[in-house]
């Protein structure tokens, strides 16, 4: 392909640039070949001319499509380059916070500096199982296709974890130890799994170290190899240690720290049992302090100090060996503070009693003399003398430190050894895993021994990962056929010789220490003559003649030559260390140079420690021996353990791990790509991506090609044949041969061309899209030009119509106004004549009437006149009479006056008497009364003359009126009188006379009025507040009525509020406790079936062992039919039996330990048991207390309970009596005519049924006059009560009336009221109580019928039974309802019923011991009978025979024999022998087979079989029978369920028989709350003589761990359906495409033979439901199956969506939609969508939303927040960071979008966990279901060989 087709326009480049390592730039012109630069345009906006090289003319790197960026594997990037790489991982690592990257076989960790949720169990259990390439990059990932590769491959695997120091390599080495002890288990319950991880924290207290590169750096290399079993469980492992840096525990640079276990001491230092090592401050310590920073942020060396012992006490360390570590390194710090002073130049000494080094010699226990000696001098030796020589100051410090050093790396080693026995266990080993946990490749500015040796393992290291990756890249070629051409790649096996050849570095340095005088610069100048001109590989620095530079496959590194000696012979005093051997006190100091003289394989050696100084206190020839052993040096040793690491890891599958470290500064998700660079080229990702892309790196299967290009293709193009189809396209898109091969299965691709194609298909589909929105356009246009046009007709219609309307009104307007004018003309003449006319008539009309008034006016005053005289002569006489009267009147007062006075004179003189005053006194009352009279008659009288006043008054003003109208005349006849003057002068004094009377008595008339009119607004005033106040009144209490009503209200919602919110909380309470009591019964059944393993091994151990002494068992033949109880039975007791005996000599702990975890176990179960018993009591209990709340205490109803039981006491013992009558003439006549009429018995029963009707009689009489009573009283406190309650208002009214006015009229009114409110209620109170004793009569009268219905059918059924079921029915009759009665008694009265219930118990007790003993009497005399009956058949046999004739036989007299009886119905019930109760459980449990069972016969049939066997035995009363049979049959279903739990249909069938078998034992349990739907005749079939209500709390405990088998079974049946249907496969075909993929293939999503679909959970799920409805099971128990499903299916699809960027697309979100609809519409279909299947898929389906909607704008991620409140913010915030476009027209999701998303959801309160939780199991519940079957109609097949079943 031509380069000016890649480089045009638009084309987007990477170039170098210094500080971002490369840059992103944009052509802006075309290229064309010859052209020496090019236009870019780079993304700030600057325009640049990249200058080309001339000589090589090599382009720029191509940037990769957008679609490809942010992918999981790099390979699956079209163009591999470098910068390509560094780009895909800060994508993935600062925008989607992704810190897994796949490369190759390479998985690339970048270390975020920070704790990220995604290592938790959830997160294991979702690798668990998957291919590494169908789930998101992680080391869980690695880890499982390790573990898969080892199980199916037989092969060891290693996982190699590499990086430099702050990279996360420890961490991504104890995840992935952590993911193999989670998913494998141990094989034995010794915990070693938990023993593997606690090695972790010892490692890295001793062997971690803070460095200015990472706080927690390992400071030494660790293979760790964990072993696994034949089932590949974890059994073990092995841990090898390489190189520790000893010199760290002597000097630490700035910002660094020593060995964690130092500070975690110091700081632990005030504990009492660390007294003893007298330590302090960690800055008090010369060890310590030289880093100058002895605390991490965020790390408490207290708590890590109590990490660490624990651990150590797991691995089975104990205390005092614990104590004696701390004491060793306490003295190495005491040491290393120890003081050393010159006392000459060639000598040094320590000052006496220095405290440091007596606590050093106290801890280590050593004498403090040869102590103090040896580190100030050496012994030398030559072939005949002994020298000792002192020590300069320098050396003496250089001799202390290197003991201090040689201490640590023997108590290293002793730790790792101790550690290794602890994780060994004797089980053989069948394969490892091994984890490699190595320095990455380490360059600095002063580059030592230390440095050397790190960078030579890891060329070592990169050369056997280049031959690995050479390799699978040439099986991946021969396997797809294709020409194998030889790939060129870096092979650094010239500086592996360098380093190790003969003659190479190590070679000349350890000849150097050989000699007597070497040193490091003529060490240095051998390399220089060796090396400089023969390798290119090594170099000279210019400036220094002690240093030397390698050329690593990484970098160039330049190392100074100083120390290498004195670090590769790593010596120590021989003396010093003879001296610590000599310790008498500390045993462990002692063990730990105990091998000193040992020669120490490479195998054995670690590496850390270097050459150990090898003294010996053996004779001479071992001392010989070991100084040849002393001359290995530290690099020799290396290399030995070096070389065989790298046999180990060629013999396994290795599996890279590249941790990179983003940035120097531990900032989270900060990415520095200087650095990032670097490394990458360090730990050959680089080279990886080359040899990759020197091929043929782009992969495609031929269907994911056709599918993702299937638009580059014509219609006459596709062929059946895909594999043709594929090539001919390829032929025709790309014309170069050599860019692509054709295998097997794949097409192989050179770099670019997936991304020329996805170029070509991006075109195609932009032509697409520009003809589509060409069309669209085009078709809009159309439209809108059809809608104008349309339009413009409209209003052009319109407009036409409006101006003809114009018109036609413009023509209708004229004629009317010509109409108009002519009546208004016409109206405006006759106007004008009518006013003519009328005015003529009104003159007429004037003049007529003017003449009559002048007529009557003459006639009028002649009248006025005549009357005028009239009364003026009355009126002359009046006053006349009254002059006379007066005169009268007053003479007769003044003789009146003067009489008074007389007498007043006397009656003064008598009032001075007391005699007269006596007598007035006496009259005084008398006078009162009369004075009283005289006021009520005058006030009467005053009241008639108001009236008459009022007469009066009227009359006046008439007759005033009268006056003025004779005035008015009298003033007409003034003009006719004028000529008699005389008269009229008279005449107008009398008129002015009578004027002035007039204007008095008006005068008086208005006094009257206004008096009247102040005393009638009085009382409107005073009417007018009374109703104020009456309205005030009404007001107040209204306002009262609805406060009480309010507040009664707002009482009764807060109370109802309240018992649902107590009530829910219960519920919720129970649930909770009913899962964890459901979880503790599956742990339970966990370890019984661990329990049984174990049992099962050692007796298979033991039959191993001894051979010869046990005789191999039926049971063990391979045979299903044959498997019968008995030999299990046999077979368990034989294991116990061996089992005894190997324990001995196995391990008593595992047993004990097993025994104490079942017996905690039991007890928390037992506990929970009972919680779950109180919380359902308290349950209880809060609704009767709520219930009772409402009732009052009915005083009355005591005195009736007490007459009841009175009455029960006396009918009891009438019945006992009645009862022993009865017995005795029934056992005192014959059998024969004891049921006749007329036989004693059947009279003694008419006889007790007479006096029971009459009792019953008398007892209705009484009980009516008792309700009555009842009723009455009942009336009287509610009457009372509501009195109260009712009054209170009208009192509170009168209080407030009398505090306002104490008027009596308000009294009345009020009391009024009150009379009125209380007859109103006493006559509603008096019709409640009507009606209720109506209602109870009527109820009386029922019971009565229903009594004497029940009391006649007894009768009938006890007269057609034998005479001794008689009996025992009618006492079974009299116990029932005695029951009953005590019953009913509890519940009325429970505290007043007690000695009642012990008297009818006790009774009951006395009648079921007469019962049994007459059962046991009568049995034996059928017994008896039976013998006696053959005795007598036997002997009259031979007499019979011969003798009669037929004919005889009839004419013979009939004697009396006995007629046998029809034989009675069936009883529901199985009579089993007791030997064949194994036989049963055989047939019925052990070898039934499902299938047939479900389809043929009856569901539950066998459920129903057990309880009619159970019904028998308890009808027997055989209690040891009841408990055998049960127990019998819980442990052979558990025994079923063992041997084929992974059957769905053996689990749903004896789950639907179990819960059967326990609704049988309530539904016939005799209890009331069971027996409400059963028949009278199940309720006759009742167990009557044993409480089985504990066996049904066990057999509910063995449902539930059938139902959570079911569940597990049912998951292992789907799980591998979820993902592939619900995810993978493309129900809409066509909808989403497939992208390019890397080296990790995911799992295609287009359907292959194979294949599950979502067609394939349908039908599974269909399967389930039909097989549960086959089998019975309940109709509730479905739905929670059902809502288990769907839960197993929305949290695995959700929780693989979680955990896939690919699948994070708008398509898949649509094709989750659809799949999520179609299990609804299943769900519609078995009308299960009231079972809260559906609410369990809501996350999912809001996932699928999420995928789908806008996510741009701040109203989209409101939209967001409100939508998706199933999801957690985690979830969020993955889904979105993991959004994936499919092709180029779709947009990422944006950094600032999900920022905004995480801001509006930070206030939400809810879990932080990731992933749903897949094990989780809804709390399952078997509410009560009874069966309307009767048990007397069941048949039993033939076929379940059952014959020896006897139906009684």
């Amino acid at each position: 392909m031509a380069a000016s087709e890649l480089y045009t326009k638009c084309a987007r480049v990477w170039i170098p640039d210094a500080e971002e390592v490369w840059k992103s730039a944009e052509l802006t012109k075309d290229y064309k070949n010859g052209d020496p630069s090019l236009q870019l345009l780079l993304e700030d906006g600057t325009n640049i001319d990249h200058k080309l090289d001339p000589k090589t003319k090599n382009l720029p790197y191509l940037r990769n499509p957008d679609i490809l960026v942010g992918e999981n594997d790099l390979t699956a990037l079209s163009y591999l380059h470098e910068p390509a790489v560094l780009h895909n991982l800060k994508v993935r690592f600062i925008d989607s916070k992704l810190i897994y990257t796949y490369c190759g076989i390479v998985l690339v960790a970048i270390n975020p500096y920070e704790t990220l949720p995604i290592y938790g169990s959830d997160i294991i259990n979702a690798y668990s199982g998957q291919n590494m390439g169908d789930m998101d990059p992680h080391i869980f990932a690695v880890a499982e296709e390790a573990y898969k590769q080892m199980a199916r491959d037989e092969r060891n695997q290693s996982i190699i974890v590499s990086g430099e120091s702050g990279a996360g390599k420890t961490v991504s080495a104890k995840y992935a130890m952590r993911y193999f002890a989670t998913v494998s288990g141990s094989a034995s319950e010794a915990n070693v799994e938990e023993k593997v991880l606690a090695s972790n924290p010892i490692m890295e207290a001793i062997g971690n170290a803070k460095t200015t590169r990472n706080d927690n750096s390992s400071r030494f290399g660790k293979y760790i190899e964990i072993g696994f079993d034949t089932r590949y469980r974890i059994i073990g492992a092995n841990m090898r240690t390489y190189l520790l840096e000893k010199s760290r525990v002597v000097f630490q640079a700035d910002e660094e720290r020593n060995y964690h276990i130092f500070y975690q001491l110091c700081a632990s230092s005030h504990l009492p049992e660390f007294k003893n090592l007298k330590l302090s401050s960690a800055n008090d310590f010369l060890y310590t302090r030289q880093g100058r920073s002895p605390v991490i942020d965020g790390v408490d060396d207290t708590k890590e100090l109590c990490t660490t012992r624990h651990a150590f006490t797991l691995l089975g360390i104990n205390e005092s060996y614990q104590m004696g570590l701390f004491q060793v390194l306490a003295a190495i710090l005491h040491l290393g503070n120890v003081e050393i002073k010159d006392r000459d130049s060639d000598s040094s000494l320590i000052p006496p009693n220095n405290r440091h080094l007596m606590a050093f010699c106290e801890l280590v226990g050593v004498n403090y003399q040869d102590m103090s000696q040896w580190l100030c001098h050496r012994k030398l030796k030559t072939a005949t003398e002994t020298y000792i020589k002192p020590l300069p100051r320098l050396q003496a410090t250089n001799a202390r430190d290197a003991l201090s050093k040689h201490i640590y790396a023997k108590l290293f080693n002793w730790i790792v050894e101790h550690v290794n026995k602890a994780l060994i266990t004797n089980i053989k080993q069948h394969s490892f895993i091994g984890v490699l946990d190595i320095y990455g490749f380490e360059t600095f500015e002063i580059n030592s021994f230390e440095q050397f040796c790190i960078n030579y393992a890891n060329e070592k290291l990169q050369q056997q990962f280049n031959m690995h990756v050479f390799k699978l890249e040439q099986e991946e070629y021969m396997k797809e056929q294709i020409p194998w051409t030889l790939i060129d790649f870096y092979d650094n096996q010239p500086c592996i010789n360098l380093i190790e050849a003969k003659m190479g570095i190590l070679d000349l340095l350890d000849e150097e220490c050989k000699m007597p005088k070497g040193s490091d610069d003529s060490w240095a100048q051998k390399l220089y003559n060796t090396h400089l001109k023969t390798c290119s590989l090594f170099e000279k620095p210019r400036m220094s003649n002690r240093a030397f530079i390698i050329q690593h496959f990484a970098d160039k590194v330049e190392y100074q030559c100083e120390g290498f000696l004195e670090k590769n012979k790593d010596t120590v005093n021989e003396e010093q260390i003879n001296v610590l051997k000599a310790s008498k006190k500390f045993d462990l100091l002692v063990e730990l140079f105990q091998d000193e003289e040992k020669a120490t394989s490479p195998t054995g050696q670690v590496p850390g420690t270097g050459g150990r100084t090898r003294l010996s206190i053996k004779p001479d020839k071992g001392r010989e021996r070991s100084s040849k052993e002393h001359k290995k040096t530290v690099g020799c040793q290396f290399r030995n353990s070096l070389q065989m690491l790298m046999d180990t890891l060629n013999a396994t599958t290795p599996h890279y791990v590249r941790c990179i470290k983003p940035n120097d500064f531990k900032l989270a998700f900060s990415f520095d790509p200087k650095r990032a660079v670097q490394q990458l080229r360090a730990c050959g990702v680089l080279e990886t991506i080359r040899i990759s892309a020197a091929g043929f790196p782009s992969r495609w299967t031929y269907q994911e090609f056709f599918s993702r290009y299937r638009v580059l293709m014509k219609q006459k193009d596709v062929l059946p044949d895909r594999k043709l189809t594929c090539k001919n396209v390829l032929e025709k898109l790309v014309q170069d041969q050599d860019k692509y091969q054709f295998g097997k299965t794949k097409i192989f691709f050179r770099a670019g061309q997936v991304a020329y194609l996805e170029k070509l298909r991006a075109d195609k589909l932009r032509a697409a899209c520009i003809r589509i929105q060409k069309t669209i356009r085009c078709w809009l246009a159309h439209k809108k030009y059809q809608r104008k046009r349309k339009a413009a007709i409209t209003i052009q219609r319109f407009t036409r119509g409006y101006q003809a309307r114009c018109l036609a009104k413009f023509m209708r307007r004229t004629q009317a106004a010509t109409i108009i004018q002519k009546y208004q003309r016409m109206c405006v003449e006759r106007k004008r004549y009518r006013q003519k006319q009328a005015a003529a008539l009104a003159m007429q009309t004037m003049l007529r009437a003017y003449m009559a008034r002048q007529k009557y006016q003459a006639l009028l005053r002649e009248h006025k006149a005549v009357i005028i005289q009239k009364h003026v002569r009355g009126w002359l006489a009046r006053c006349w009479y009254k002059r006379c009267l007066y005169s009268i009147v007053y003479l007769q007062c003044c003789i009146r006056r003067m009489r008074a006075r007389r007498e007043l004179k006397k009656l003064k003189i008598e009032a001075r008497s007391v005699e007269h005053f006596k007598k007035l006194n006496k009259g005084m009352e008398n006078k009162i009364m009369q004075l009283q009279r005289k006021i009520d008659e005058q006030s009467k009288e005053n009241r008639s003359i108001n009236e008459r006043l009022v007469g009066l008054e009227n009359s006046y003003s008439a007759e005033s009126e009268r006056m003025r109208g004779e005035l008015s005349r009298l003033r007409g006849f003034e003009e006719e009188a004028k000529n008699k003057t005389n008269q009229v002068t008279s005449l107008l004094e009398e008129l002015e006379h009578l004027k002035k009377e007039l204007s008095a008595t008006q005068q008086e008339k208005k006094t009257i009025e206004d008096w009247a009119q102040t005393y009638r607004d009085e009382m409107e005033k005073m009417v007018s507040e009374l109703k104020d106040q009456n309205g005030s009144l009404k007001k107040e209490k209204d306002d009262l009525n609805r406060l009480i009503q309010e507040q009664s209200q707002q009482m009764t919602e807060k109370m109802a509020r309240a018992i649902a919110e107590e009530t829910q909380q219960l519920e919720t309470d129970l649930n909770e406790e009913r899962s964890r009591y459901q979880n503790l019964l599956s742990e339970h059944l966990h370890l019984e079936e661990k329990y049984d393993d174990l049992k099962e091994e050692m007796a298979l151990s033991s039959n191993i062992s001894k051979p010869g002494h046990r005789r191999t068992d039926s049971t063990h033949s391979s045979n299903e039919s044959e498997y019968t109880y008995n030999s299990e039975y046999a077979e368990l007791e034989e294991g116990s039996r061996a089992a005894e005996d190997v324990t001995r000599g196995i391990d008593t702990s595992l047993t004990l330990k097993l025994q104490k975890r079942l017996t905690e176990l039991e007890q928390e179960k037992q506990s929970l048991r009972n919680e779950l018993e109180n919380k359902e009591e308290q349950f209880q209990r809060a609704r009767a207390r709520d219930d009772a709340e409402f009732k009052k205490a009915r005083g009355a109803e005591l005195e009736y309970e007490s007459l009841k039981r009175q009455e029960l006491e006396s009918e009891n013992k009438k019945l006992r009596h009645d009862l022993a009558e009865m017995r005795q003439s029934l056992l005192g006549d014959a059998a024969t005519g004891a049921g006749a009429p007329g036989s004693p018995a059947y009279k003694v029963l008419l006889d007790q049924l007479n006096s029971a009707c009459e009792e019953l009689e008398v007892r209705k009489e009484e009980v009516l006059i008792l309700r009555s009573q009842l009723v009455s009283q009942k009336e009287a406190m509610h009457h009372r009560d509501e009195k109260e309650t009712m009054t209170e208002p009208s009192v509170f009214v009168e209080d407030v009336s009398k505090l306002k006015d104490a008027d009596e009229l308000k009294q009345a009114y009020i009391g009024l009221k009150d009379t009125n409110r209380l007859l109103e209620h006493q006559l509603q109170t008096q019709r409640r109580g009507y009606d209720n004793e109506v209602e109870a009569l009527r109820g009386e009268l029922q019971n009565v019928k229903e009594e004497n219905n029940r009391q006649q059918q007894l009768l009938a059924q006890n007269l057609q039974l034998p005479p001794e079921a008689r009996i025992e029915a009618s006492l079974q009759h009299e116990i029932t309802r005695l029951t009953n009665e005590n019953l009913e008694l509890m519940a009325e009265d429970p505290t007043a019923s007690r000695e009642a219930r012990v008297i009818i118990l006790r009774r009951m007790v006395d009648l079921m011991e007469q019962l049994e003993k007459q059962d046991r009497t009568i049995r034996k005399l059928k017994k008896q009978l039976k013998v006696y009956s053959k005795r007598i058949g036997e002997m009259g046999a031979g007499q019979t025979e011969g003798q009669t004739s037929p004919g005889q036989m009839v004419d013979e007299p009939i004697h009396p024999v006995n007629i046998p009886r029809r034989e009675k119905d069936f009883q529901g019930m199985l009579e089993y022998k007791k030997e064949d109760e194994l036989k049963l459980v055989k047939n019925l449990i052990l070898e039934l087979k499902p299938r047939g069972v479900a389809v043929n016969l009856i569901p539950g049939l066998p459920a129903y079989i057990l309880f009619m066997c159970l019904r028998h035995a308890d009808y027997v009363n055989d209690d040891q029978k009841v408990r055998t049979l049960l127990t019998s049959t819980i442990n052979s279903i558990k025994k079923i369920l063992k041997k084929r739990g992974d059957d769905f249909e053996t689990v749903s069938f004896w789950l639907a028989n179990t819960c059967r078998f326990l609704h049988c034992l309530k539904q016939y349990s005799g209890d009331e709350a069971f027996m409400k739907h059963n028949t009278s005749r199940q309720n006759e079939h009742c167990l009557s003589n044993f409480d089985l209500a504990e066996y049904r709390q066990v057999i509910s405990d063995l449902a539930i761990q059938i139902y959570q088998q079911l569940i597990k079974c049912m998951e292992n049946i789907l799980q591998p359906m979820i993902v592939s249907g619900m995810l993978e496969h493309e129900t809409i075909q066509g909808v989403s495409g497939v992208k390019p993929t890397g080296l990790r293939k995911r799992t295609s999503s287009i359907a292959d033979e194979g294949t599950y679909t979502l067609d394939s959970i349908l039908r599974q799920l269909s399967a389930f439901h039909s097989t549960m409805c086959q089998h019975g099971t309940d109709p509730e128990l479905i739905k929670q199956v059902v809502k288990q499903q769907f839960y197993i299916i929305g949290a695995v699809t959700l929780n693989n969506l979680l955990l896939r960027k690919d699948m994070c697309s708008w398509s898949k979100g649509m094709q989750i939609r659809y799949n999520v609809s179609q299990l609804e519409e299943w769900l519609r279909d078995k009308g299960l969508m009231t079972c809260g299947a559906k609410e369990t898929l809501e996350p999912l389906i809001q996932a699928a939303q999420l995928l789908q909607v806008k996510k741009k704008t701040d109203e989209d991620a409101e939209a967001i927040c409100s939508m998706c409140l199933a999801l957690t913010t985690a979830q969020i915030v993955k889904v979105l960071n993991l959004y994936t476009p499919v092709n180029e027209f779709e947009e990422r999701v944006s950094i600032a979008f999900i920022r905004t998303i995480q801001t509006r959801l930070r206030d939400r309160c809810e879990s932080p966990q990731l992933l749903m939780d897949t094990k989780m199991i809804y709390p399952v519940t078997f509410p009560f279901s009874p069966s309307s079957l009767a048990l007397e109609t069941i048949q039993i097949p033939s076929s379940l060989n059952l014959g020896f079943l006897t139906r009684v």
